[in-house]
């Protein structure tokens, strides 16, 4: 615990955290992109689909446990 209350370590944090936002509004824009080539009456669907499985890829990875 204490080694993340130094400057490399909040460095560490801060990297990480950018690199998360960055890596979210990718997949929103990925996405996008690929469910307005879908008919109009599937893009809900795959537009929840999408978004659902992101978030559910994200907090399964072994990264975060």
């Amino acid at each position: 615990m204490g080694a993340l209350l130094t400057a490399d370590g909040l460095l560490a944090l801060a990297t990480l955290s950018a690199m998360e936002i960055v890596l979210g509004i990718d997949n929103v824009v990925f996405i996008a992109i690929l469910v307005g080539r879908l008919p109009e009456a599937r893009r809900e669907f795959a537009r929840r689909l999408g978004s659902s499985r992101s978030c559910s890829s994200t907090s399964s990875s072994p990264w975060t446990r």
